[in-house]
């Protein structure tokens, strides 16, 4: 009998180890991407996108994965319509040329079980700069309302806007730009 089981043992690990990458398709409802930056030292401004689509993809017991994430440029809201026409003109987002921004990683850190980071590539405005975004909290349960397992995660990163030739009036209002994500993903 112990054979048997040793075996059927055997004969599942592979499956299991196989099945150990989930993949968690991003909430757009739940995801609003904002970037804060102070304005003539005045205040710290902050604006979000609202339009997020990607797929994240979590290895837990190999302590993998990827990130795969695009931003809908064109859905910055300021609060001020004539204020998200000015920042998607060529001097900063130039959306008619880049309608999207882009984040890549295919490392992602744990500390234990814990995810802390993710090591990808930022593109804005064409430009590709190597970002890492530190992940402040990160949780997975079975999700209340959709039936399936969810994971939500706020990560945050600090990048220079003159990086992505989007420098006008710095440092009146500052190059330094800190980028918050608040991300909410179901499981495939």
């Amino acid at each position: 009998m112990n054979k048997v089981r040793a075996f059927a043992f055997a004969v599942m690990l592979p499956a299991a180890a196989a099945a150990a990458p989930e993949t968690y398709v991003i909430d757009n409802t739940h995801t609003y991407p904002r970037f804060e930056y102070s304005h003539f030292g005045y205040s710290t401004q902050s604006h979000r996108f609202t339009k997020t689509s990607g797929k994240i993809v979590i290895d837990r017991a190999a302590r993998s994965g990827s990130i795969d994430v695009t931003i809908d440029a064109k859905s910055v809201d300021t609060g001020y319509a004539l204020f998200n026409e000015h920042i998607q003109a060529e001097d900063f987002f130039d959306t008619a040329r880049y309608p999207t921004i882009t984040f890549k990683a295919d490392r992602l850190k744990f500390d234990g079980d814990r995810l802390v980071a993710a090591d990808g590539q930022l593109t804005i405005k064409g430009v590709t700069r190597p970002v890492t975004l530190t992940v402040t909290s990160f949780h997975c349960m079975p999700h209340p309302i959709a039936k399936k397992d969810a994971c939500g995660a706020n990560a945050v990163a600090r990048v220079k806007r003159s990086e992505f030739n989007m420098g006008k009036h710095a440092p009146a209002v500052s190059d330094e730009v800190t980028i918050h994500v608040p991300v909410e993903a179901i499981r495939e």
